[in-house]
Formats: C-alpha cells, sequence, structure tokens
C-alpha cells in the first residue's frame, strides 16, 4: 500500500523533503499557512518591483540539482541559475573595498592591497576551510545524529579541528589584518551565528562558496520555490495553501495526521514539520504530553536574532553597486556584543542586496530594487516599538546610511518602501521570540544537541528545516531534508 505524509510548512526544507518523498513514492501534501509557498523565502510584488524576502544567497547548486535527478529531470527547465560576481563587495567606514570572490588571482590581489603578508596566512585559513567542509558538510551534512553515539563518532574530527574555538578565532589566528578577519566570518551572520562565538567548523562556509559559486535565481528567489513546487506538482504532490495547521494528531505515541485552522483533516503515516521548533512542539503537540516537555526544554536554549530589513525601489539605476555589498559599521565585536546581548544599537553593519543589477527584470524599466538588512536582537532580549514610530525611525536610519555610503541621492528617488520587523517574525512565521534563524548555531546547540530529525518519543514524527542538523541557510535546510528524507523511507 502506499504510504502517506504530510510536511508542514513550505520552506525551502519542506519543500526539498516533499520532493524527496514524492520522488519516492510517497503520497505526499505540503500544508503552509500563508498564501504562498517559501516560508522565509516569501515575495512580495509592489509598484513593479518583485521583493524577495529571503533569503538571497543560493550556494551549493549541486544540492538542489539533486532534487530533480531523483526523477531524472533536469533542475534547468524550471530554474536558471545565474552566477554572481563579486560574491560580495565589502566596505568599511573608511573607504576601504574589497571583493570577494572564487577567482584565486584577483581574490589574493584584494587581499595584498590590505595586507601582503595576509596571502600566506589565507592560504593556510583556505586548507582548514576545506578540512572542516570535508568533516563537516560532505561527510556529516546530510546525516542525522539521533543519539549520543553519532556525536561520539563524530568527536575526532571536531577535535582535529578545535571545533571548540569560534569563526573569528580561527580566522585571526591565520591573518593579521582586522578588516580581513572580518571578511572571511562575518558569514556566520548568514546562518544566524555570531562569528564570535559560532563554532569554528562553520568556516565550511568559506569553501562551500569557493567550489559551488554564488548565484542568483532569475526572477528572485521565490523563482526558485516556485521551480520546486512545480517538480513536486509534476511528480504528483499536494499543496495546500492558506490554511495553518492547528495541531497534529495523535493516538499514543504515534502521529497520525494533522487538522488545519479551516477544519481540514489529513491522516498521514507520517509527519513531517518544517515550522518553528517551539511553535511545533509547544503549539501543535499542546494535546500531547511530548509537546509541554520539550517545549520547556527549547525555551532554556539559545536563540538566534532577528532581522531588520527595509524594502525600497528607487528611479534610477546603480551600476556601481554589486549584487551583494556587506557595509561594515565602525564596530565588529562591540556591534556583535549589542546584536546577541540584547541592545539596539544606534550604529549597524548592514547587508545591502541589488538584485536588479544582475536581473533587471526585478524592477520596471530604468528603476533599480534593493534590501538593507540588519541584524537585530530578538524579542526575547529586547522589544523596542518595532510596530511604531521607532520602527519607521530605524527603517530611515538604515536608508540614510545607505546614501551616505552607497547610493548617493537615494532618498529623493524613492519610489516605494516598506520594512519588515522582528515582529513580523513572529506573527507571520511563528517564529519563537521573533528568531529569523531558530536555534543559536553553537557547538553545545548542533548536530546531536540540535533537534533531532526524529522525534525520540513519537516515531513517525520528523524534522526537517533551519532547528535541525545542520541547520539555517539553504544548504543547511536542503541537507537536512537529505537526513530526514532517509530518516523517512527506511
Amino acid at each position: 500500500m502506499t504510504r502517506r505524509a504530510i510536511v508542514i510548512g513550505a520552506g525551502f526544507g519542506g519543500l526539498a523533503l516533499a520532493i524527496r518523498l514524492q520522488s519516492a513514492g510517497v503520497e505526499t501534501t505540503v500544508v503552509e499557512a500563508r498564501d504562498r509557498p517559501g516560508g522565509r523565502a516569501y515575495h512580495w510584488r509592489r509598484d513593479g518591483f518583485i521583493f524577495d524576502a529571503g533569503p538571497t544567497v543560493i550556494t551549493d547548486p549541486p544540492c538542489l540539482q539533486e532534487l530533480w535527478a531523483l526523477s531524472g529531470q533536469d533542475m534547468a527547465a524550471d530554474v536558471d541559475l545565474v552566477p554572481v560576481t563579486p560574491f560580495y563587495r565589502l566596505n568599511w567606514p573608511d573607504g576601504t573595498r574589497f571583493d570577494y570572490s572564487n577567482d584565486e588571482a584577483e581574490l589574493r590581489a584584494e587581499i595584498a592591497k590590505l595586507n601582503p603578508a595576509d596571502v600566506a596566512g589565507y592560504d593556510r585559513f583556505l586548507a582548514y576551510s576545506k578540512g572542516v567542509y570535508e568533516q563537516g558538510y560532505v561527510k556529516l551534512g546530510a546525516v542525522a545524529f539521533l543519539d549520543f553515539a553519532s556525536m561520539v563518532r563524530a568527536a575526532p574530527a571536531l577535535m582535529k579541528y578545535r571545533a571548540w574555538r569560534s569563526v573569528y578565532a580561527v580566522v585571526s589566528a591565520y591573518v593579521e589584518d582586522e578588516r580581513l578577519a572580518q571578511a572571511l566570518s562575518f558569514h556566520t551572520l548568514l546562518v544566524g551565528g555570531n562569528p564570535m562565538t559560532t563554532s569554528a567548523i562553520y568556516a565550511l562556509i568559506h569553501t562551500i562558496e569557493k567550489q559551488g559559486g554564488v548565484w542568483f535565481a532569475r526572477g528572485g528567489t521565490n523563482a526558485l520555490v516556485g521551480g520546486m513546487v512545480r517538480l513536486f506538482e509534476r511528480l504528483g504532490g499536494t499543496l495546500r495553501l492558506g490554511d495553518p495547521v492547528a495541531r497534529i494528531a495523535t493516538a499514543g505515541d504515534r502521529a497520525t495526521g494533522v487538522v488545519t485552522v479551516g477544519g481540514w483533516r489529513g491522516a498521514a503515516d507520517m509527519v513531517a514539520c518544517n515550522g518553528d521548533l517551539m511553535h511545533s512542539y509547544r503549539d501543535l503537540l499542546a494535546d500531547h504530553p511530548r509537546g509541554a516537555k520539550v517545549a520547556r526544554r527549547l525555551s532554556r536554549k539559545r536563540w538566534s536574532p532577528s532581522l531588520f530589513v527595509v524594502h525600497f525601489g528607487v528611479e534610477g539605476e546603480y551600476p556601481d553597486i554589486a549584487h551583494h555589498s556587506i557595509l561594515f559599521g565602525p564596530r565588529y565585536k562591540g556591534l556583535l556584543d549589542d546584536i546577541y546581548g540584547g541592545r539596539v544599537p544606534d550604529d549597524f553593519s548592514l547587508y545591502l542586496h541589488h538584485p536588479s543589477i544582475t536581473d533587471p527584470a526585478m524592477a520596471p524599466p530604468g528603476h533599480s530594487c534593493f534590501y538593507a538588512l540588519a541584524p537585530v536582537a530578538h524579542l526575547g532580549k529586547t522589544q523596542p516599538e518595532w510596530d511604531g514610530e521607532f520602527g519607521v525611525r530605524f527603517a530611515d536610519a538604515i536608508l540614510e546610511e545607505v546614501e551616505r555610503r552607497a547610493a548617493p541621492g537615494l532618498r529623493d528617488r524613492l519610489v516605494t518602501r516598506f520594512h519588515y520587523t522582528p515582529a513580523d517574525f513572529g506573527r507571520d512565521l511563528s517564529a519563537h521570540l521573533g528568531s529569523a534563524f531558530s536555534l543559536e548555531p553553537l557547538l553545545w546547540q548542533s548536530a546531536y544537541f540540535r533537534a533531532h530529525n526524529r522525534d525520540d518519543a513519537i516515531a513517525n514524527l520528523y524534522f526537517v528545516g533551519a532547528g535541525t542538523h545542520p541547520g539555517a541557510g539553504i544548504p543547511g535546510v536542503v541537507g537536512s531534508a537529505k537526513a530526514t528524507a532517509a530518516l523517512m523511507l527506511d
């Protein structure tokens, strides 16, 4: 008899898992609360502009192409991936500019401009990054850690690469220039981690980018989501939109299906959650003792910060602004201390996304599309009036900084703008504390110590996405789908 599965949430992790299950002959239904699929990769169309909510950095295309290859199909038929170069253009307040790419000669020339002595140090860091990439991503990135023995087996590699150190500490051991140390360590912020505390294993991100490149889906990240949905539905899968799951139905220690707010009841042999971990246990499993027990445990965990994102469309074009820019502020460690400690600072570092430089169709003719993102503390540490005047002033300050640092005359050219706050993450995504990346990626919250891909007590309840191993980011959640699918299909 055909097995049936229900996946809660149509984010990247949920869709990747659903594609794997459907490709293997499991009758799969994805139930999504919002009116569109994507989860954190939602999008808006306003005044002729296409605004991706994020994520916007696509790396390791083979992990995505594999989803199509499961059924003998070609990803290129559904998604047009365009290479982005430089990967990032980094800018500091003193006017220093650093183009970060995988062109070896150009990258070394950029490093030499900062400090010639650091070229050799960078080579040593690259060797380290390749080592942790092989151990942490290739070997373990799509393998579930269900028991402590699995962690013990991984311990020698963790010891070899001194995973208890932070990414910033490792980078600083190889290079002298502080700006280069920032350039090689900021990536952990893209998965919710503080470079000063996130395990050195996450230095593997550098090798992921170098080997696979950085890409953009023509039409926006939402076009990649759309391609995954088309593949899933061609395989016979079902996608239900706009009807949140109210509870996971159980019988003893088995999940039997879901009940939605709209009253739909879906029966299943297996249930997988791609939603927020706390919401899944505390709310969706409120009728089962397991829900309250795990929710209490999760409340003691450290959660990643949130984000404040200003989306804006402007008249005119900005050919000198790269697709991805990092505008570092005057502080690095001090700013990180504020973000992770719970203070909303007066200064900030920004990630500036400029998709229309790669795909002009993201904006009307003669216009440009942007968003500027600032990491901020989650709602458990500080709760300013994000929905009110404070949020407006914060957005204004970000636009003023972008104008001063990168786009002269920007505010006079604004056609449309809106912002997305930690409060929105909580409302739209049921994100605990408004966290943008689920659990903080600390060593003691990784692998076995992260939420397991299969619940320990409810044997047919599974988890996929940022809260499970290996963590946030597109390669991370797609890897979690591979690990979870292996358990569900076993």
